[in-house]
């Protein structure tokens, strides 16, 4: 419930605050917890990827208009393709990304950038 809470607070935009712009993609990484591999994840907006036994689909990716460069988020829905269960679905802040992560015993996934 607090997680909810705070990810809607900074993903509230109230008047007067920056602008947002939308991205064609998203730079992710995945982290394969065994071998201790990172691996950089390119994706476009409604497309999909597979990582290991993961299926990442990007519904969006936001940034502020005015830094291209600051901070990043996401909305994905990450599937275990093996046991055909959702193991994420939602927003991913490249800021802060224990604020809403994956869980997953072998994988993890964050948020890199937006990418036009």
């Amino acid at each position: 419930m607090i997680r909810l809470a705070l990810l809607l607070a900074v993903l509230a935009v109230p008047s007067g605050a920056q602008q947002v712009a939308r991205a064609d993609g998203a730079l992710l990484r995945g982290l394969d917890k065994i071998s201790g591999r990172t691996t950089d994840l390119p994706v476009q907006v409604g497309q999909s990827l597979r990582y290991g036994r993961l299926e990442i689909r990007l519904g969006e990716c936001r940034y502020p208009a005015g830094d291209p460069s600051s901070d990043a988020y996401a909305q994905l829905t990450i599937t275990d393709t093996a046991k055909n269960v959702t193991r994420f679905s939602g927003w991913m802040v490249a800021s802060s990304p224990a604020l809403s992560a994956l869980d997953d015993a072998r994988y993890d996934v964050w948020v890199i950038s937006c990418q036009s």
